[in-house]
């Protein structure tokens, strides 16, 4: 489970670099900002699918609408609980504080991970 959770980590740190170098090539490029941040989502989006499910959690075979319906379900409501404990926690420390965004960022985090082992993908092997 340490391994899966650290190959998680990694994939996250991925896709967050990899959508971020989108964003900002497309800026540099001309795009606009909605553009730009558009394209690095999607780009981080499909990059996080196909590292989850493949690195992360093993997954073989053909990718499925129910499984791509699944992660987006699972993405779009720990990002919810991300805003929910974010509002929160400035209410607590201020709204510019940037340590508000810690605990935000750890919900997401954990409900994802959970999220995708137990309801997205199905693991090929047991742990």
């Amino acid at each position: 489970m340490l391994q899966r959770l650290f190959r998680f980590a990694l994939t996250g740190l991925a896709n967050s670099a990899v959508g971020w170098a989108v964003i900002f090539g497309g800026l540099w490029a001309g795009l606009s900002g909605l553009v730009a941040n558009a394209a690095g989502y999607a780009v981080g989006l499909l990059l996080s699918f196909t590292l989850n499910r493949t690195y992360v959690f093993g997954v073989t075979g053909a990718v499925g609408g129910r499984e791509v319906a699944r992660f987006l379900a699972a993405f779009a409501f720990a990002y919810g609980v991300n805003v929910a404990v974010l509002l929160a926690a400035q209410s607590v420390l201020g709204a510019a504080s940037p340590w508000a965004q810690l605990p935000a960022i750890g919900a997401y985090v954990v409900i994802f991970f959970l999220l995708s082992q137990r309801f997205v993908f199905r693991p090929a092997v047991s742990e």
